[in-house]
């Protein structure tokens, strides 16, 4: 059994028991758990459900595990034979959320 939720703006497939990486969630510390109401797609042993454009009566329950932030990426400008680049480095904050169960 497995679900398509949207959190942060984005969708994710979700089944039990995998940890899934997402924007930071701000408003949760660390061993909160979170709910996700967003559902867009069920499918289980009875067929595929899907919303309109989200299921009621459908949620998913996870744990955040921690919070951290990703590798860091370097972006660079520059212009030829001007003698002028910039190097700049940024490193995107994430939430581990480890899903716990599909209550439907």
């Amino acid at each position: 059994m497995y679900a398509i939720i949207e959190a942060s703006g984005k969708q994710y497939k979700v089944e039990e028991g995998i940890t899934l990486f997402t924007e930071k969630l701000k408003d949760f510390a660390e061993g909160d758990q979170v709910v996700f109401d967003r559902v867009l797609l069920l499918k289980d042993d009875s067929g595929v459900k899907v919303g309109k454009p989200y299921l009621e009566n459908v949620k998913i329950v996870g744990k955040v595990v921690r919070h951290g932030r990703g590798k860091k990426i370097r972006v660079v400008k520059f212009r030829p034979r001007k003698n002028y680049h910039r190097v700049k480095g940024h490193k995107q904050w994430f939430s581990e959320v480890l899903i716990e169960k599909i209550e439907y």
